[in-house]
């Protein structure tokens, strides 16, 4: 209970929602028996009062529940996988569900009732892939003392949310030097939202390779929108229809850069003679790929085993090491990338 708030009891909190004693109690306790809108509102009395009370122990089994927000693709299934492995290894139970995005972190109001479901659901502790929260949420999370890892936050990480992910600046560093060692200095990136943490470092680190060269990073060779397939193949169908064409391309995940080799292929192009193109992430879609991919490897299944590792340590009260954690990223080389100049050699 908030101390700025005084004694708050049962009672109380069921008067102001017009209920029963007894229906507060199977609310906080996380009973079936409630109908979602009674159970909301007296969600929201006791929300608005600051009551925390005790949350339900796990009746057979401890249970992580892991939410993400958006598209399942290839990037979120191995990290899933890695979350699934981590549980079973410490025998705990991983729910998976899919959570509404939330229209901004700094909203106001009251948690989202998802949020308030998952409080009440008597977890172990929660793991969010890329996911989005509300002031409002994150506060409803602390104050029921939720244990609560994000994987790849879609915002900037904060101080006060604890976090796994990758060294994106250095990974995206990387895959441009690859790129700039083999001669290519008109290259494009096509990443993901520009408000995403892991694109922002991508670019940056692609950014910095560049200028360190004196590569010139031109506005008509950068497209954002989402780490998608179909934005690969958009913002390759962009930039190949260009009169100066780049001769190479980094994407920031390795489904556009397959989108980014369609592209080329729609056009006559050749990969690697005529387009390189670098990914991000070392899924399953780089190795499959023809040619295969080069592409940044995360360890993707180390990260979601990490956070659920970490979630755990959280919530039998151990102190983490740091409440931001990135995995290093390595190049993987393959055959999608050669040394500029590759087609005119070929046909002379």
């Amino acid at each position: 209970m908030s101390p700025l708030k005084g004694r708050v009891t049962l009672a109380t909190v069921a008067g102001s929602a017009g209920v029963s004693v007894a229906t507060v109690s199977k609310v906080l306790n996380g009973r079936s028996d409630v109908s979602p809108s009674t159970r909301a509102r007296v969600q929201d009395v006791l929300e608005k009062h600051g009551y925390v009370g005790r949350r339900p122990e796990p009746v057979q089994h401890e249970t992580v529940e892991l939410f993400y927000q958006g598209v399942l693709n290839s990037y979120s299934v191995e990290v899933i996988q890695g979350v699934l492995d981590a549980g079973a290894a410490a025998g705990v139970e991983v729910v998976l569900s899919s959570r509404p995005p939330h229209p901004s972190r700094h909203s106001a109001g009251r948690a989202a009732p998802w949020v308030r479901d998952l409080i009440a659901s008597g977890r172990r502790a929660a793991v969010g892939i890329t996911s989005e929260l509300s002031d409002a949420d994150l506060a409803a999370l602390s104050r029921a003392r939720l244990p609560l890892v994000i994987i790849d936050p879609a915002d900037v990480p904060q101080p006060d949310i604890t976090s796994v992910g990758s060294t994106n600046f250095a990974g995206g560093m990387s895959a441009t030097q690859h790129l700039l060692d083999l001669g290519h200095r008109r290259i494009g990136y096509i990443g993901g939202p520009p408000t995403s943490a892991c694109n922002q470092a991508r670019m940056s680190g692609f950014r910095s390779a560049m200028e360190a060269v004196g590569a010139e990073v031109r506005k008509d060779y950068i497209w954002l929108s989402n780490f998608l397939y179909d934005d690969g193949l958009a913002g390759g169908s962009m930039m190949l229809d260009l009169p100066d064409r780049p001769t190479a391309i980094f994407a920031g995940c390795d489904e556009i850069a397959v989108g980014v080799m369609e592209a080329a292929r729609a056009r006559g192009l050749r990969i690697p003679d005529d387009l390189s193109v670098v990914g991000f992430d070392d899924t399953q879609v780089a190795r499959h790929a023809s040619p295969q991919l080069t592409t940044v490897k995360q360890p993707l299944r180390e990260i979601g085993a990490v956070a659920v590792r970490t979630a755990l340590q959280l919530a039998a009260g151990e102190p983490v090491a740091s409440h931001h954690v990135e995995l290093a990223t390595t190049l993987i080389v393959r055959g999608s990338a050669a040394p500029h100049g590759l087609s005119s050699v070929a046909a002379s």
